[in-house]
């Protein structure tokens, strides 16, 4: 028999249409076994709302789907957790609630897994929707390691993916400011305990643009603090911390702080010479090019900064 199955939805209530789609893509999956749904509303005890009402047409002619409030931090790490902490389930699965789950997603990955049974932890490549536009990223591997965490973010490697057996006993930490990175530093404790299994087929759709997240400058800043500080190997590897400091460049020029922009980009550039976010970041800090601008034309691409 196949393990059971259960699925996370956080969500704030405040985009049902996405959220109704999001838990039927999580419910239409061909499993052949029943999958517990976990709505969970981010945003105060009340989960009277749109939340609620589209759970209640879902289960009542697909499956089972249960909504309650954020219970941990307020935030989504929080929201993650008391997701893990109402289900029961052999295996746990993370979906947004602005994400798509493709068919096949969950057959495929309990395959993968099945057939590495040291492994506790899977993941599958994206589809990133931007617009109109529709943006295959594939990894190109099938097992993901620390070291591959350390060197890229790999987008693909998507909360929205996440597939984990619960006796691993995997769980957000929600000191992450902001929610920022959470899921990556969850994928690089996960990869930490043994490879991530991936299937390297774009089963779920990522739909970027929804909110303001990407823009949240400050956050984004303490987000790659909050990393650097907890993971100390992400400055071995001089693209990976090349990277990270064209990041620190960038949002620092988004916000106008041009001194610490010029700094973080002196720092990218001295670690790797090639990092283009070292550039585009000064591009941005003397006004050649507005933050916002940079982030379209990349999105169109399925890739960000």
């Amino acid at each position: 028999m196949k393990p059971s199955m259960g699925i996370v939805i956080p969500t704030r209530g405040d985009r049902p249409e996405l959220l109704a789609a999001a838990v039927a893509g999580a419910l239409d999956q061909e499993y052949g076994r029943r999958i517990q749904v976990v709505v969970v509303v981010d945003g105060g005890d009340d989960v009277t709302g749109p939340a609620e009402q589209i759970a209640d047409v879902v289960a009542a002619t697909r499956g089972s789907v249960r909504v309650i409030p954020n219970r941990g931090t307020p935030g989504l790490p929080g929201a993650r957790n008391t997701g893990i902490d109402e289900l029961d389930t052999d295996l746990v699965a993370f979906c947004d609630d602005d994400d798509l789950w493709l068919p096949g997603k969950l057959a495929a990955q309990v395959e993968a897994l099945a057939e590495e049974p040291e492994a506790d932890f899977a993941s599958c490549s994206i589809e990133v929707e931007y617009g109109s536009r529709r943006v295959a990223r594939l990894a190109g591997v099938e097992r993901v390691t620390r070291a591959d965490l350390t060197r890229s973010r790999m987008v693909m490697v998507h909360s929205s993916t996440f597939l984990f057996r619960t006796a691993a006993a995997y769980r957000v930490d929600e000191s992450a400011p902001g929610g920022q990175n959470e899921d990556w530093d969850l994928a690089l404790r996960a990869a930490g305990r043994h490879p991530i299994v991936h299937v390297d087929r774009p089963l779920v759709r990522v739909r970027w643009g929804g909110s303001g997240y990407a823009t949240r400058w400050a956050d984004r800043i303490a987000g790659l603090e909050w990393m650097l500080a907890r993971h100390a190997d992400l400055e071995t590897d001089p693209r990976g911390a090349a990277r990270i400091y064209g990041q620190m460049a960038f949002h620092h020029a988004a916000l106008g702080h041009r001194r610490d922009a010029g700094r973080w980009a002196w720092k990218a550039f001295s670690a790797h010479r090639g990092e283009p976010r070292a550039a585009v970041a000064l591009a941005v800090a003397t006004g050649l090019v507005s933050a916002h601008t940079v982030l379209g034309l990349l999105h169109t691409r399925g890739r960000g900064i």
